[in-house]
């Protein structure tokens, strides 16, 4: 893209009221940003859904002045922009039809046959969260997956932090523009995330700073992402937000159960109940979820969360382990017939071994082990 066209590209951006699926309608009837703004209004009119009040700010050449101002800064401080359309804008993002027609980045990501996963969660992560988050990342870093982020206090920065220790590539998703840091304390993490990956956002850098920036954010952390996993959330919360989105793109979305007098645990706790996320007590059940393989190992990750199984069975764990493994997945009053345990009693044993990450409830009262 010249940057000619970016100037018009990044102009059609920031008009007001044209947002970037408004913008992309735009983009696809008339062939270009260019050609939008330069459009008759009369033309334009007649487009499906688009009002007389939408392209208003069109005709105000104004946004072409503030999009050469933006394109200097950009060009002055080594910024990459990344349209829509290209090859280098990411591949799972131009499936979101919110996503932004233009994508800032600084450092050195790269996108290409990576798994890419979201990791967020409360900005008050508990010292259980922590370590949870740690061994998350820990566990997956054999698959290489990049660890996408908001760069936020709490969870983001654990989970950023814990993949720059285990020299994984992490994407931090700001909600402002690539002038600034925030919040300023992590700015003394800044070359470390670049040196791993970088940053990405939609924000110029004369865009004011603002809360509601952080939701608008967070559609790029789900959008960019196979799967978010959201570790902690009290019962309202920005994590929940993005799994709220990541469902909305049909992307999986995982939550780590707590205990129910844990406030931080309320909005993972209802995820799961509601169906909203798969229940993830191992760090195993992403990859096996996921269906990812480790590039030097033929074996299935299924196999590999097998090995490391049977840590603290009991006998009656053990017994129902072994005969989903032989039998598939069953119904529930099968399995207590033919285990020869109870009905009350094997639905509190299965809830457990689903705790412990072992099995876990498909519809029609069927279970299968992970």
């Amino acid at each position: 893209m010249t940057d000619q066209q970016l100037i018009f590209a990044l102009a059609l951006q920031h008009v007001l009221k044209i947002g970037p699926t408004t913008a992309k309608k735009l983009i696809n009837h008339c062939g270009s940003a260019e050609a939008v703004l330069k459009e008759k209004r009369s033309n334009l009119l007649k487009i499906d859904g688009i009002g007389a009040v939408t392209i208003d700010g069109l005709f105000d050449d104004s946004y072409i002045a503030e999009a050469e101002q933006e394109l200097k800064f950009i060009r002055d401080n080594n910024i990459v922009a990344h349209y829509f359309t290209e090859d280098s804008y990411p591949e799972r993002l131009k499936h979101c039809i919110d996503g932004p027609i233009v994508l800032f980045q600084s450092g050195n990501i790269n996108l290409k046959q990576q798994p890419i996963i979201s990791i967020v969660g409360t900005r008050k992560i508990t010292t259980n969260g922590v370590a949870f988050c740690e061994k998350l990342v820990e566990t997956l870093s054999p698959y290489n997956p990049v660890i996408v982020s908001g760069f936020a206090y709490g969870t983001d920065i654990t989970a950023q932090k814990a993949a720059v220790k285990h020299n994984l590539q992490t994407i931090g998703c700001l909600a402002h523009g690539l002038n600034q840091i925030y919040p300023k304390v992590h700015k003394k993490y800044v070359a470390d995330i670049e040196n791993h990956g970088g940053f990405f956002t939609d924000f110029w850098s004369t865009d004011v700073f603002d809360r509601n920036n952080f939701l608008k954010r967070n559609r790029i952390i789900a959008g960019l992402s196979e799967a978010t996993i959201v570790i902690e959330s009290a019962e309202k919360g920005g994590s929940l937000v993005t799994a709220d989105i990541a469902n909305s793109y049909n992307r999986e979305v995982f939550a780590v159960p707590g205990r129910i007098t844990d406030s931080q645990s309320i909005g993972c706790n209802n995820l799961i109940k509601y169906q909203k996320a798969h229940l993830l007590s191992n760090p195993l059940d992403v990859p096996y979820m996921l269906n990812w393989q480790l590039e030097d190992d033929t074996t299935s990750s299924k196999s590999v969360i097998q090995k490391q199984l049977f840590v603290e069975l009991d006998v009656e764990e053990k017994i129902i382990y072994d005969y989903l493994k032989d039998n598939d997945k069953e119904l529930l009053d099968t399995i207590a017939f033919d285990c020869k345990i109870p009905s009350y009693k094997l639905a509190g044993i299965l809830l457990n071994m689903e705790l412990k990450g072992l099995v876990r409830p498909l519809p029609g009262k069927l279970f299968e082990i992970i």
